[in-house]
């Protein structure tokens, strides 16, 4: 049987809140580096040092607004709980005998004649949490930590004290995709210090400037490395159209019913509205024509045929 970590619900909790305060400590620090060290006092010297100080000081700071926008987004947004006494549709109750929802079955009736339990070949998409007590929409499931079913969930992250869903998953890629960016800034902007520090030369800073400007730039460069490698293995969740749970759950399906191509994939994240594909919000167009975007129901492609049961 696989170790469920989740089940220490309380100590994620615990861990999640020092995240949080270790995230904002570093911001601290960088910011310490990057503005008040090196790139503000460099406004006042004029010609090329002052230019360069200009672009990065603006650079860093549109970037940490982004990061902040988009960080505070993913942990104060609720990443979207299924409503109490939430039933499926009727025209939703055709079937379904994906993998994915085998496992979930419950007792609960829908009706006189009919009811969720395996081996109902009429109500096999249909699925029932026993811990929440109550039906869960298409790609939901159940958070231990959270103690509640999280619409299209992806995972529960202790970096945000918060699940990643359907309502907050985009804020979250964009919070990577800023912090890929800003810390590779912060680190660029401050390995010239290191290359100083390390070719023996002299610098005219105090020991708590220079060791502010080294905590910054080993973090940021972690940061960047680490953050790169998340952000492109959700890329690739994007571009199929499937979350990390998803894709460990799925992967004896060949063919995934969700998968529309990679464009509307992509829309079904971000929206249709380009003005709005880096900012953490929606438009009320995409939010009013693009139902999946609330988390409830989404499109399969017209191609998936149920897996045969055996």
């Amino acid at each position: 049987m696989a170790w469920n970590v989740f089940k220490f619900c309380t100590a994620l909790r615990a861990l999640g809140s020092i995240m949080i305060v270790f995230v904002l400590g570093i911001i601290g620090v960088t910011y310490y580096a990057v503005v008040v060290a090196h790139y503000g006092p460099s406004l006042f010297l004029g010609g090329f040092d002052m230019l360069s100080a200009i672009l990065v000081l603006f650079l860093f700071h549109f970037l940490l607004f982004m990061v902040l926008w988009s960080y505070s987004s993913v942990v104060l947004t609720d990443p979207g709980g299924v409503p109490p006494n939430w039933r499926p549709l009727r025209d939703e109750e055709k079937g379904d005998a994906d993998p994915l929802v085998g496992s979930s079955y419950g007792s609960a009736e829908l009706g006189s004649t009919q009811s969720a339990i395996p081996g109902d070949s009429k109500n096999q998409g249909i699925r029932f949490c026993q811990k929440c007590n109550q039906f869960k929409p298409p790609r939901t499931h159940h958070c231990s930590v959270c103690k509640r079913c999280i619409l299209k969930m992806d995972h529960h992250c202790v970096w945000v004290v918060n699940c990643v869903g359907a309502l907050n998953y985009k804020y979250f890629l964009l919070f990577l995709f800023y912090t890929f960016l800003g810390a590779t800034l912060v680190s660029l902007s401050l390995l010239w210090v290191f290359m100083e520090f390390f070719n023996d030369s002299e610098i005219a800073e105090t020991p708590g400037t220079l060791a502010a400007t080294f905590i910054a730039f080993v973090f940021n460069i972690a940061f960047a490395l680490s953050v790169l490698g998340f952000l492109i293995m959700h890329i690739t969740l994007v571009r199929a159209n499937t979350t990390t749970i998803e894709a460990y759950e799925k992967k004896i399906t060949p063919k995934w019913r969700y998968d529309l191509g990679w464009k509307k994939n992509f829309e079904q994240v971000f929206g249709t509205e380009k003005k709005f594909w880096f900012i953490p919000a929606y438009s009320e167009n995409d939010l009013r024509r693009m139902p999946f975007l609330q988390g409830f129901e989404y499109p399969t492609r017209p191609d998936w045929e149920p897996p045969l049961q055996h």
